[in-house]
């Protein structure tokens, strides 16, 4: 079933790479530079002197961060400034043609700047004769001259109160755009706000995903502001086609015509005027349409720019995905690939072990490259290694430990699924070695019964490196096993603990030649002398008479079972020698 899983993730891996592949080489053929195509203009809010357009430019401006973004900026707010300058040409015009108030507080204030700069022109006449005067005579005209002057102060702080006042009150726009043109020039007198040059193209797939979504949200931006002046462009063609039908034709003055008389000639001057103006402010329309749909026209450049820029971070995106499963693919089939041919190794309590670190180890590494591509290679690889090392240490202490103590406990002299153990005075079979903890199915004291008592212990796997434990040093788990014999009273004892011998002798003699052959082996490189594993008997005094002590080689596991059967067959010796004894 596993394996069949793994099969099954490895070819959704497959099939993943293989359409990242095909994506990636879809996207290849992305080019910044390539001149975008004209597409059609669509509509926004214009206004009189309306300055959006040009704040909109700027705005993108400081997010042009590569050479043609910003030469495309410089150009859209420089187009951008010469539609906001006709405009205020256009402004200025129209309202110093507006005729000033017949009636109501704004005439009233009209009629006096008017008598103020009357009275300013004769002061300055008088200034100026005066000045002539105390040229030729530094008499009494050289102090009328000073009062002059003071006159002429007063006269000029009245005169530019009292225009204030009528700017104030709405009654001077001519005023009120020239202000507002000169505050205009001031704040474009600055350089253009574009924004910070951006470095070579990210190479993690981070960044990649942050640039391809900074794209995509400026390419929203450069859309609405080409929108924007699409809009403006229609909207001042319209102005100019309402403006071009409501023009009214003034009749041509004729000086041999009788009924001229009848003609006011200032009337006629003034509506040739008007006329002239308007037919300027209609050629004013039309280049200022001319500029917003050129403008509309970098926009669409900017945009095909930024969609190319786009094409290439996606398919910088596309090339470390398929990296990724790429990785994860290679995990998997390596994975595959070692546990098969780990399938041939013989002991298969060790099989598990190898099986479990080749794993940890290959998606360990498979984790580490995808980290790497994700977030990219660190700028200051020894200083983090080393802090991190450090800070790991300090806090991961107990769980390096334990970790590392599971290799040793993999290792040569270590410990395998099944071995009888000894683990801090706690003796039992090993049933589960883990990274961090190994478990053991309690045997009791193995010298008394060696019966399993039901109770798992764990033990940290820290217990290898910092304490000590017990294990068989044989595959076979040998041990020496002992059993007691209280001989009836009467017959021969000596012959009775021989046959007794003889018994247990031909009941293990297989066990005990294994238990040599194995002890030699292992006892060989040490450069130990070779040992009998064959039972021993000895006679001792007991309570109720003598007692035979049988010392014999047995399988751990099986020494229970081993010393039942040696019960059966003494019991059976004991009670055919009575049988022959009362015969």
């Amino acid at each position: 079933m596993k394996a069949k899983l793994s099969n099954v993730l490895a070819a959704a891996v497959a099939v993943l790479l293989i359409a990242c592949i095909a994506a990636w080489l879809l996207t290849r053929d992305a080019n910044p530079l390539r001149a975008p195509k004209k597409a059609p203009a669509q509509a926004a809010r214009v206004s009189k002197v309306d300055q959006h357009l040009v704040q909109t430019a700027r705005q993108l401006a400081a997010l042009a961060d590569s050479r043609a973004e910003q030469d495309l900026a410089t150009q859209v707010a420089r187009l951008c400034d010469q539609e906001v300058d006709v405009d205020f040409a256009t402004a200025i015009r129209e309202a110093a043609a507006i005729a000033p108030p017949t009636s109501g507080p704004l005439h009233d204030l009209a009629v006096h700047i008017s008598d103020l700069q009357s009275r300013l022109a004769a002061t300055q006449k008088r200034v100026a004769q005066l000045t002539k005067d105390a040229a030729a005579n530094s008499g009494a005209a050289a102090a009328r001259l000073e009062l002059a002057n003071a006159q002429l102060t007063l006269e000029q702080n009245e005169l530019d109160d009292a225009q204030q006042d009528l700017a104030r009150e709405g009654g001077d726009q001519h005023t009120s755009v020239q202000r507002a043109q000169q505050e205009f020039q001031a704040a474009r007198q600055g350089a253009l706000p574009l924004g910070k040059l951006a470095g070579p193209a990210p190479e993690a797939l981070r960044d990649q995903l942050q640039l391809w979504f900074a794209l995509g949200s400026r390419q929203d931006q450069v859309q609405a502001a080409r929108q924007e002046a699409d809009k403006k462009a229609v909207t001042l063609a319209q102005t100019h086609k309402a403006m071009e039908g409501s023009l009214v034709s003034v009749p041509e003055a004729d000086s041999d015509d009788d009924d001229s008389d009848t003609d006011d000639p200032s009337a006629v001057v003034a509506q040739l005027r008007h006329l002239s103006d308007q037919r300027r402010t209609l050629a004013d329309l039309d280049k200022r349409t001319q500029l917003c749909q050129q403008v509309s026209g970098l926009y669409q450049q900017w945009q095909a720019l930024l969609a190319d820029r786009r094409r290439g971070a996606l398919h910088a995106l596309l090339g470390s995905s398929g990296l990724i499963l790429a990785i994860v693919l290679a995990a998997l089939v390596m994975t595959e690939i070692l546990g098969r041919l780990l399938g041939r190794e013989a002991d298969r309590r060790r099989l598990h072990q190898i099986r479990v670190v080749t794993r940890i180890a290959i998606q360990t590494a498979a984790v580490i490259l995808i980290l790497l591509v994700i977030f990219g290679a660190p700028t200051q690889m020894p200083t983090i290694i080393g802090l991190a090392g450090a800070g790991l240490t300090v806090v991961l202490k107990d769980f390096i430990v334990s970790f590392f103590g599971w290799f040793v406990l993999m290792g040569r002299n270590g410990v395998r699924l099944g071995d009888w153990v000894e683990i801090n005075g706690v003796g039992g079979e090993v049933i589960e070695i883990g990274m961090l903890k190994t478990v053991l199915l309690e045997m009791g004291n193995w010298t008394v019964t060696g019966h399993p008592t039901g109770r798992r212990v764990s033990f940290v796997n820290s217990f290898a490196i910092e304490g000590h434990y017990f294990n068989f040093s044989t595959a076979g788990q040998w041990l020496w096993d002992e059993l007691q014999v209280n001989l009836p009273v009467g017959g021969d004892p000596y012959q009775t603990a021989e046959q007794i011998r003889q018994l247990v002798e031909r009941e293990t003699d297989q066990e005990a030649q294994e238990a040599e052959q194995e002890w030699q082996r292992i006892t060989h490189q040490y450069g130990m002398r070779a040992f009998s594993a064959k039972p021993a008997a000895d006679l001792r005094p007991g309570p109720t008479g003598l007692v035979v002590n049988i010392r014999y080689i047995t399988r751990a596991p099986r020494r229970y079972e081993v010393k039942s059967r040696l019960f059966q067959g003494i019991v059976e010796l004991m009670h055919n020698s009575e049988r022959v004894a009362t015969a």
